[in-house]
Parts: structure tokens; sequence; C-alpha cells
């Protein structure tokens, strides 16, 4: 049995060679498919500069305040109290907000048909930059259902948060 606290050793994650920006390689990491980065980073490169030109703002910009208007201030999570399961509101640490922030722009443009991925994924930039759009729509419902659960707040205490 171990004596000391396990540390997690996270792998670093370079900034990507177009805007050198760990958040966008973050995010050619949500959008790659079978390892094939140098066809996400593309995707990804096409899509910022799409949307960025259309909404007249810099691509860094652009996926700064994307993040922002898409990453949960406050999440649910299931804690069993004698036998009953809660749903109990806590507030995300900053990794994981924007982990589930990634991943549900990835995944709304996913589920678009019909189009290119670079397409689809500028389209959920645009809608999500103006507030709009699938990926905050899933941000509501997250927050919806935490002011729903509001009751059990108390019960915060219970539930176990890894950094």
């Amino acid at each position: 049995m171990p004596r000391r606290k396990r540390v997690l050793k996270r792998p670093t994650i370079l900034p990507d060679n177009t805007f050198n920006s760990i958040l966008v390689s973050r995010l050619i990491n949500r959008i790659m498919w079978d390892g094939k980065k140098t066809v996400a980073a593309k995707i990804v490169t096409e899509a910022l500069k799409g949307a960025s030109d259309e909404l007249q703002v810099a691509p860094l910009e652009v996926l700064d305040t994307v993040i922002a208007n898409v990453k949960p201030q406050i999440e649910v999570k299931s804690v069993r109290v004698g036998g009953a399961n809660y749903q109990v509101p806590i507030e995300p640490y900053e990794a994981r907000a924007l982990r589930l922030a990634l991943t549900w722009i990835s995944n709304s443009a996913r589920d678009i048909k019909g189009r290119n991925m670079a397409s689809k994924l500028q389209q959920i930039l645009r809608d999500s930059y103006n507030l709009e759009g699938p990926a905050v729509a899933k941000r509501n419902s997250v927050h919806q259902t935490a002011a729903g659960n509001k009751a059990f707040a108390h019960l915060a205490s219970r539930v176990s948060r890894k950094k």
C-alpha cells in the first residue's frame, strides 16, 4: 500500500503551429479522429479563420469568447445518500470546465449533417460567439439542471473533487 499521495502527471500540450496557442491545440486534439492530427489542424485553422472573417474579430479572440460563452460555471454530480441518488450542484474546476466546453463544441459540430467538418465547426463557433446554437444550449441545460437541484447544495461536502 503506497504511503504517499499519487501525483497525476498530465502530458504537456504544445502550442499549435498556426496560432501559437495551447487553446487551439486542445481544440485540435478534441476534433482529431483516429490520430489524424494534421487533418484536424487543417479543419480547426480553416474554421477559425472563416469565423473570424465573418465576425470581423481576430481568430484567437473568437475562440476565447466562444470558450467563455460555452464554459459551464456550475454542474451537477450524482451523490448517493442513504439509498437515494441526488444531483448535487457544484462548481467545476477550471480544467474540467474547459474540457467540457471543448467537448460540447466538437460534439455539436459533429452532430450537424451534410457538410464538411470545417464549415460545421465554423457555424458552431459563429453561433457560440453570438450566444446561440447547440453548444450554448447544452451549457444552459446544465445550468438549468443545477438550478433545479439547488436544494441539495448542502450535500456538496460529500462530493469528492479531484484537481
